[in-house]
């Protein structure tokens, strides 16, 4: 298995599915723990997608996540893993990376989401809402621990507004 979906340079970038995504997470997270690396699992929601589907149609939000999917490849490494998960959330896995490069990352792409511009949605602006979590070398949990608290921590940040990342290891957890 490659570390990304490939694509030609006249191709639109492409994801891991839901089941593929769900694997290299488990695959990645024991091997974490194995080898006492860190690993993150961000999951990104475009904030009142369900708003501009309604305004402009399902081939707008379509061109909306497209045009994400496009920014996270250009903002990670391809080392990393993208999905899309139900709900149209994309999960981003993140071996080996430091947690302050991770917060630069994220707030980055919470920043660009204003930038992008989508024809089929003329006009609409765009925030991100991330959640995140991760293992860090020696931490003993459980794989569905981590991906738990980061579908909090982007509830969460979706809860207090959106257009925001928030992350917490699952040792934290309340």
């Amino acid at each position: 298995m490659t570390d990304r979906p490939q694509r030609s340079e006249d191709e639109t970038p492409t994801l891991f599915t839901l089941a593929q995504i769900q694997h290299l997470m488990r695959v990645e997270f024991s091997r974490a723990q194995r080898y006492g690396y860190p690993v993150v699992c961000l999951i990104l929601a475009v904030d009142q997608l369900g708003a501009t589907r309604d305004s402009f149609g399902y081939e707008a939000k379509e061109a909306v996540l497209q045009a994400v999917v496009e920014l996270l490849h250009e903002r990670t490494r391809t080392s990393d893993f993208l999905g899309r998960l139900p709900d149209d959330r994309l999960m981003i896995i993140v071996p080996h990376s430091s947690l302050e490069g991770i917060e630069i990352m994220a707030t980055r792409l919470v920043e660009r989401a204003g930038e992008l511009e989508i024809s089929e949605a003329p006009g609409q602006a765009f925030t991100f809402s991330i959640g995140g979590s991760w293992l860090t070398a020696g931490e003993t949990l459980f794989f569905d621990e981590l991906m738990r608290t980061a579908e909090e921590c982007l509830q969460e940040a979706i809860s207090s507004g959106g257009g925001k990342y928030i992350a917490r290891s699952p040792l934290e957890r309340a």
